[in-house]
């Protein structure tokens, strides 16, 4: 989106145009296109529709708030989702953070959410598009007074005087991801200084960053929304007594720790527990099997194991009704004998893909189940169970073998 047009967009033309899309269908644009450069300048419809185009792909980010938004291409697809930027917020003003740089601010998601808890936030973005859009999605969402839009280089942004700083790096090129941190723009050793320069600081990071990479005080937090994780953040200032921090959206769960020894393995009990992403992400597997008095069932495998039902928000439970060694056919037949044409596959340790297995079991019947495939030892088990919640009714049967034992992990 250029400049240009985003303010012919904020015109009254513009904006009885944006309020004409609000539920078109894109099937219809053709047509609808035809039709509205009858009356408004063939720019203007483009501009328009662009932008209509580009609300739809945000609503699943920035819910009805997208309505009102502007978004550039970029901006939609590495703007932070409403759900996280709004628990960051959350986190500076409960560290009583009340005037924030936030660098690389992009179309303006974080500093909407940090605006809405009474935060002053100065915007700063070398992007020209990037800002107007920011600026626009100020005005738009009633923040205008509370978010300031600065375009410059964020490396020369004098931050005297904040309480604390955020910095989003962008990590994608024309060329596609950036995996190497120092490759971020700005890079990460920057990004890590200018946190240290305000009484608190974060700084976005991809989710993958090794745990090395994480500077001796910082806090490392890594958020997941609805069991997907969307990023990690790296603290400064916050004094917290734990290295690692796992938090779960939408419920605002928040696991601390990172410096217990990890867990033993054993065999295979009645109860697997499969932790949420950022707490495997944040290696804190060890503070979940204590919760549940679990064990791993495999050194390298994030999957735990308990004979007990535990009720925890940070991994999900399923009794298990067979344990067995991996076999295609062996499966197969059992699905089929027990009518069941719904598989949930999960799996870890193995090259094969849930679609390339579902395809190879060929599932039919009203009943459903769940099949969690993993790397044990030197093989590989098939276990096959349904969520357990923490009270429901239950006996008291182990999982059988159906077949040859599995191998107990020593």
């Amino acid at each position: 989106m250029e400049t240009e047009n985003l303010q012919a967009l904020l015109t009254p033309e513009g904006q009885s145009l944006l309020a004409e899309l609000r539920s078109y269908a894109p099937g219809d644009e053709l047509a609808l296109a035809t039709r509205l450069r009858r009356d408004h300048p063939a720019e203007l419809v483009s501009a328009a529709l662009g932008q209509a185009r580009l609300r739809q792909r945000a609503q699943a980010k920035f819910g009805d708030d997208a309505d009102l938004m502007y978004f550039t291409p970029n901006g939609v697809e590495q703007s932070t989702r409403r759900s996280v930027a709004e628990w960051r917020a959350k986190r500076f003003a409960a560290l009583g953070v009340r005037r924030l740089a936030d660098l690389c601010c992009g179309i303006g998601g974080d500093a909407v959410a940090l605006a809405r808890q009474g935060i002053f936030v100065l915007a700063v973005d070398r992007d020209p598009a990037a800002c107007a859009a920011a600026r626009a999605n100020a005005a738009a969402l009633g923040l205008a007074e509370l978010i300031e839009v600065r375009c410059a280089d964020v490396t020369e942004v004098d931050v005297t005087g904040f309480d604390a700083v955020f910095t989003d790096p962008a990590r994608r090129t024309t060329k596609g991801r950036v995996f190497d941190p120092e490759a971020y723009s700005p890079p990460l050793s920057w990004a890590i200084e200018a946190a240290r320069r305000t009484p608190f600081g974060a700084l976005k990071i991809a989710p993958g960053i090794p745990h090395e990479l994480v500077p001796e005080d910082a806090e490392a937090e890594w958020v997941s929304d609805h069991g997907d994780v969307k990023e990690a953040v790296l603290w400064f200032g916050t004094g917290a007594g734990q290295p690692h921090r796992a938090t779960l959206l939408p419920h605002d769960r928040t696991l601390a720790g990172g410096t217990l020894p990890d867990p033993p393995a054993g065999p295979v009990g009645r109860y697997l527990y499969e932790p949420d992403g950022a707490v495997i992400r944040a290696h804190l597997v060890a503070e979940v099997a204590g919760q549940v008095d679990g064990r791993l069932i495999d050194p390298m495998i994030a999957y735990l194991t308990s004979d007990q039902l535990v009720a925890t928000p940070y991994a999900h439970a399923y009794e298990l009704t067979d344990v067995l060694p991996f076999n295609v056919k062996k499966l197969k037949a059992l699905l089929r004998e027990r009518g069941v044409g719904t598989v949930v596959i999960k799996k870890r340790g193995l090259s094969m893909t849930p679609e390339e297995l579902r395809q190879k079991l060929k599932p039919q019947g009203p009943a459903t189940a769940t099949v969690i495939l993993s790397r044990v030892g030197d093989g590989h088990l098939m276990m096959i169970g349904r969520p357990a919640a923490a009270g429901s009714p239950s006996g008291t049967r182990p999982p059988r073998p159906a077949g040859p034992p599995a191998t107990p992990v020593a």
